[in-house]
Order: structure tokens, then sequence, then C-alpha cells
């Protein structure tokens, strides 16, 4: 993998080549195609979105993308399989096809579905196949499922240029799938870097790519009071 700071340079060439080609006249087929919205509130007018990501363990992809500005709720969950209502020791298990993944609600007026993919690909390895890092397997897969037919271009235009732009060394595995079910995580799996951080996992694997991930997104970061 090319040094952080020349990955998050070529992210961002990548970043503002789409934005570009995204801005000039495809803005009435981007509201035409997207598929869920969800209002905030009944005496609410905002309009919310939804990205779905599969990239390792999704206590890792919780933990950062809950730092986004325009992020409103990260689930964790299982989709990409067959196997219906599956448990977490099943989806361990290898068996029912599902990947670990998250589904990232947001705020379309506050951060786009590019910025977001910007996040994706810098939070993880893509080019590593049914795995990141020590998490082995397909429910670790690294796999974007798109909504509407204009996230499924994003991401393939996304996923051409940084291949063509030699970010990494090996070719990216990612694939590209229609969204269909998601199933949320049980319940000890919700905010579980926050609700424990000295666990080693969140000591030792997860903490160490926040910092960075925060260095790289700080001008993207909620402010706390």
């Amino acid at each position: 993998m090319k040094s952080y700071f020349k990955l998050d340079h070529l992210l961002w060439i990548v970043f503002f080549c789409l934005h570009t080609l995204v801005s000039c006249g495809q803005n009435d087929a981007r509201q035409q195609q997207m598929k869920k919205v969800y209002p905030m509130s009944a005496s609410s007018h905002k309009q919310l979105d939804t990205a779905t990501f599969a990239e390792g363990c999704f206590w890792c992809t919780e933990a950062f993308f809950q730092q986004l500005e325009g992020v409103v709720e990260v689930i964790p969950g299982y989709t990409g399989g067959h196997t219906p209502n599956p448990t977490y020791e099943m989806v361990c298990s290898g068996t029912t096809g599902h990947a670990e993944a998250c589904n990232i609600i947001y705020d379309p007026d506050k951060i786009s579905y590019e910025e977001l993919l910007k996040a994706f690909w810098y939070s993880h390895d893509p080019t590593q196949l049914n795995r990141q890092g020590n998490d082995i397997g397909t429910q670790y897969r690294s796999a974007i499922f798109y909504h509407n037919e204009y996230q499924r271009r994003l991401a393939e235009e996304y996923k051409k240029r940084l291949d063509a732009s030699g970010a990494w060394d090996k070719p990216i595995v990612t694939t590209i799938e229609p969204f269909t079910v998601f199933y949320p995580a049980e319940d000890y799996h919700r905010d579980y870097y926050n609700r424990h951080p000295d666990q080693p996992y969140c000591q030792f694997v997860i903490r160490p790519k926040l910092e960075k991930f925060e260095k790289v997104f700080k001008d993207k970061l909620k402010t706390h009071s």
C-alpha cells in the first residue's frame, strides 16, 4: 500500500474528478434516482439517504463513519448473502454468504455520497480478498452495496480511477453489488467502540486506524460541544 499521504492525495484527485463529473448537468438525474428517503421528523422536511458499505469488521466501519458531519446514524448488520435472519455466530461461520456491513444514514445536504466513498476507500485495504488484516473470511470482504443507479455509477467510476491511479500496489477487489436486504446486527454490536474503548480489539485495531482517519478527515468531523 502507498503511504497515507500519497493515498490521501490520490483519493482527493479522484474525488474532485468525480465531483466535477456529477456537477455537470447530472443533479436532476441524481434526485430522480434516490431510492431510500427518510424524513427526520414529522415537523422536518429534511431528507436522508443511505449508503451501505462492507470493509471488514463492522465495529471498525461504525467507529469511522460515526465521526463524519452529516452522518446521522450507522447501523451494523449483515447483507449480501443467502441466509435469512442470520445471527453473528452464523455469519462468522462463513456459510451464510453475508458480509459484515453498515447502513450509513446521512444527510446529503451536509455530506455527499462521493465524500462517503472517499472515506470508504481510505478506511480499509480494498486489495485484500475476503479479509482485513487478521479478520479472515468472506464475511470480511470489501463491498459496496448500491441503492440506486447513481450510487452504482459513482462507485464503479471511483474504483476504476483509483485502480488506474496506482493508489495501491495490487488491484482493488471490492465488489459492487445491488442492495437487497439488510439484517441489523444484535444490539450488543451497536456503538461498540464507544461503549468498549478499553477492549483489546478496540485499543489495538480500531483506535490506531481511527486516529489516522480523523487526521485525514479533520475538516469533515462532527464538532462536539
